[in-house]
């Protein structure tokens, strides 16, 4: 029996209430995909204030790869509140913060021994590796890339690429920042191999700014708000030999495409790389805020004593939450699982190609999985509307989506690793309902100008 159950009216009477309030109260600024307020959430699915059931194909922006409501991460929780909720790890610490990096040490990559900070959020997280980078090379400039995205904060801001919504009248942004071109095969030029994309690197040292000056490269394994952009597979070797040449540190961030998203703990393990430096947020706390920094010791240990942390860091809740997804993860082998979902949406997704020209590119790593819509194959020209009609169709037909990707015509699947066969199929089945009705429809917003 479907898992969905769809009322006519969609967003329902209690959510345009809401909805009113939201705007009454709340600035602009925060944007909503949907207007559908929830009540409650289990696994892979939703209900909202009007008692309308829903697949989850977003995972609150991939922070829930273990689900909603994970029963490890609820129990850790419960047994948490029962001894403290907060008490400063830069005051008295807690064996929490310890044996969580002690954790994120052992399943980083590389075998050099690291160590790990914990912070708040993912562009905390991204902010002190920019900073550990800095204290340890005793260099400025910072390498990052086109259609990236870091966070909001002035830092992180100035390292995401997209301008709107993100950049545009928040200037001026940081300095001693770079920007090169992503290897992004869909949109690189035909014959773009590895060698070709790395070459712009080594361009940037001849143009933009000295190799000696350079603190460090910081890069996403696979693009997340960027449009799930997978490059080649010797890409980030070749960047990382060429970072280590000239005493450059290699930062990945793994906020998005981490904790199994993409198959591994970490999306660098498909690329056969040792990031001197890692960021991880989103599903790490399993619906909790938590980020960290995990990176080589002698680097982690430049700052001086004192020079990083936060009251909320760490938190005692966060920590325990991060340790029952590490579990969970583990003993419910979702590794294999989010393969296995990648092979599933694109074995489905290559069927769509071929008989909706709508489709320009499939890919992704694992469960971390898009498609790329064009409103032509030649011109390659971005979809955009035809996206967003995609992601309002399939909210009104039982299934919350996202969207990402520069020019907005990325459709991207970020659905708890802990979805059924059955849900997921179902969920795909709107998808694909979603792209005949536009793909097939005859509106002047699809017709190629």
């Amino acid at each position: 029996m479907s898992t969905i159950q769809i009322r006519t009216e969609i967003p329902g009477p209690r959510s345009q209430a809401l909805m009113a309030r939201r705007e009454a109260a709340i600035p602009r600024g925060p944007y909503n995909s949907a207007p559908i307020f929830m009540a409650s959430a289990e696994g892979a699915t939703l209900e909202d204030v009007d008692g309308n059931r829903y697949l989850d194909f977003a995972g609150g922006i991939g922070c829930l790869n273990v689900g909603h409501r994970s029963p490890r991460v609820i129990s850790a929780l419960r047994e948490q509140i029962e001894k403290h909720l907060h008490l400063c790890f830069a005051v008295t610490p807690y064996e929490g913060y310890v044996a969580l990096a002690e954790k994120l040490n052992a399943l980083a990559p590389g075998k050099a021994p690291k160590k790990t900070i914990i912070v708040n959020t993912g562009a905390e997280a991204v902010e002190n590796a920019v900073k550990i980078a800095r204290a340890y090379t005793k260099r400025p400039a910072v390498i990052c890339f086109e259609d990236a995205f870091h966070g909001r904060t002035l830092l992180t801001m100035t390292l995401t690429s997209k301008t709107h919504p993100y950049k545009a009248g928040f200037e001026p942004f940081a300095s001693d920042v770079y920007r090169i071109p992503f290897a992004y095969p869909y949109r690189g030029g035909n014959g773009a191999t590895a060698e070709i994309f790395a070459h712009h690197l080594e361009d940037a040292f001849k143009r933009k700014v000295a190799p000696e000056s350079v603190a460090a490269v910081i890069a996403e394994p696979v693009l997340g708000e960027g449009g799930f952009i997978v490059p080649p597979k010797d890409y980030f070797a070749l960047l990382q030999r060429i970072c280590r040449q000239h005493g450059i540190l290699f930062i990945a961030d793994e906020v998005q495409s981490g904790f199994a998203r993409t198959g591994k703990w970490f999306a660098s393990e498909h690329f056969g790389i040792e990031p001197d430096l890692i960021t991880m947020a989103k599903s790490l706390g399993g619906g909790m805020p938590i980020a960290a920094v995990t990176g080589r010791a002698e680097i982690m240990d430049a700052p001086g004593i004192g020079s990083l942390g936060g009251t909320f860091c760490g938190h005692p809740l966060s920590c325990a939450a991060a340790l029952a997804v590490i579990e969970t993860i583990e003993k419910e082998n979702l590794l294999n699982r989010s393969a296995a979902i990648g092979r599933r949406f694109e074995e489905r997704a290559r069927v769509w190609q071929k008989k909706w020209p709508l489709i320009g590119d499939v890919r992704g790593l694992g469960g971390m999985c898009a498609m790329e819509l064009v409103r032509n194959p030649a011109s390659r020209e971005p979809a955009d509307t035809e996206t967003k009609q995609i992601a309002r169709f399939c909210y009104e037909h039982g299934l919350i989506t996202i969207t990402a990707g520069t020019f907005n015509n990325v459709l991207r699947i970020l659905v708890p690793l802990v979805v059924t066969d059955e849900q997921f199929d179902e969920g795909l089945g709107v998808i694909e309902a979603a792209l005949a009705a536009v793909a097939e429809q005859k509106q002047p917003a699809l017709s190629h100008a």
